[in-house]
């Protein structure tokens, strides 16, 4: 499966509290489009409390998230 890959520091651009979905990073043209899901990498700094909904993610991503308030569901 090809799967869209979106880094923590893309999601920096995301407002504070915001719902981070696949159709919320296809409006923000972090990706094109789903491909078979989001798959969120550890690669940057995430300074952002977030609740994200992806597909798959890293360990480390999982972790950073969470270390900055924020949430994560994989589905």
């Amino acid at each position: 499966k090809e799967y869209a890959v979106v880094n923590l520091s893309d999601l920096n651009r995301f407002d504070d509290g915001a719902e981070v979905t696949p159709a919320a990073l296809i409006d923000a043209g972090i990706v094109k489009n789903e491909k078979n899901g989001v798959k969120l990498l550890a690669d940057g700094k995430l300074e952002k409390k977030l609740t994200i909904k992806v597909a798959k993610a890293s360990a480390a991503a999982k972790a950073a998230v969470e270390a900055a308030g924020g949430s994560i569901e994989v589905s």
